[in-house]
């Protein structure tokens, strides 16, 4: 049994899920907070991840980030980064496209708390931060364990974006995902099984986990 493409499936999906939660909730309360088309125009380009099909969005990011593009060759000869084949290019790519698994529940959250208790605190000469992390923060915590389950989930189960923009580089870029198909292509059908089956018992798990919580948000309200 290799287990490195499972460890590095939870590596990725832990590192992108923290880039989530430090970028993806300050985005969601700035979404809540903005009105008319702009609005529209940001919750249209958050959601754009969901309807796109993966490989569509790895394409552009292979273009976008390739070592032929102006912005690849200027990460790579400025900061030595290459963001294609690569760790930090599944990073990117998986961060992009589970960016509305985290933003959408927590914006949703935010929308449903009262503005008087914004209103309040602008009143009493609050700022936006201490606004978000005393007020709206605490009052939406349930939607932000929602959106870290389901975008570290949405992570683990990746395939063609992570694909797309990493290849399949053994302990590299090789995810579990990947994994189970090179198992499947050389009819390796026992171990592709058992990375299915841990995938499958993961999510399981996950869902079981979110259905869980928000029954409880339920019972409360």
């Amino acid at each position: 049994m290799n287990w490195t493409p499972l460890i590095l499936t939870f590596k990725l999906a832990s590192v992108t899920t923290i880039a989530l939660l430090v970028i993806g909730v300050p985005v969601a309360y700035k979404i809540s907070q903005t009105r008319g088309n702009i609005k529209a125009v940001l919750e249209t380009l958050v959601s754009m991840p969901l309807v796109l099909p993966p490989s569509v969005l790895g394409f552009y990011l292979l273009l976008a980030f390739g070592s032929n593009s102006m912005l690849g060759a200027f990460l790579l000869k400025h900061l030595n980064l290459s963001l294609v084949f690569s760790f930090e290019g599944l990073v990117l790519a998986s961060f992009i496209f589970s960016f509305p698994f985290m933003v959408q529940p927590v914006q949703a959250a935010i929308s449903q708390l009262p503005t008087s208790l914004r209103d309040a605190a602008l009143t009493l000469g609050k700022r936006e931060w201490v606004i978000f992390t005393k007020i709206v923060f605490p009052n939406v915590k349930r939607a932000v364990i929602s959106g870290t389950v389901l975008s570290f989930a949405h992570t683990v189960g990746e395939f063609g974006v992570v694909l797309m923009i990493g290849g399949n580089i053994p302990g590299v870029t090789r995810v579990a995902s990947i994994a189970i198909y090179d198992e499947v292509e050389t009819l390796n059908y026992a171990q592709a099984n058992i990375y299915a089956a841990i995938l499958l018992v993961f999510s399981f798990v996950i869902l079981a986990t979110v259905n869980i919580l928000n029954g409880r948000n339920t019972n409360k309200i």
